[in-house]
């Protein structure tokens, strides 16, 4: 469920801002590039989140 959710708020944010970004500049709105941007992303989001610790380091006193 976890990797749904994340790719379904990936998804809305990237084409929002695809979307804003493409009215701004005056250029043609394009619906697949951010379909590929939102997986990379969800991608480069489960990543990060298997290779940092999930758990609190000990407290060391010098």
């Amino acid at each position: 469920m976890q990797y749904i959710m994340t790719f379904f708020w990936s998804f809305l944010l990237v084409t929002m801002l695809n979307y804003v970004v493409s009215s701004i500049n005056d250029v043609p709105f394009e619906f697949g590039l951010g379909v590929i941007v939102s997986v990379v992303l969800s991608v480069l989001v489960f990543i990060v989140s298997a290779v940092l610790p999930s758990e609190s380091t000990p407290d060391y006193e010098a």
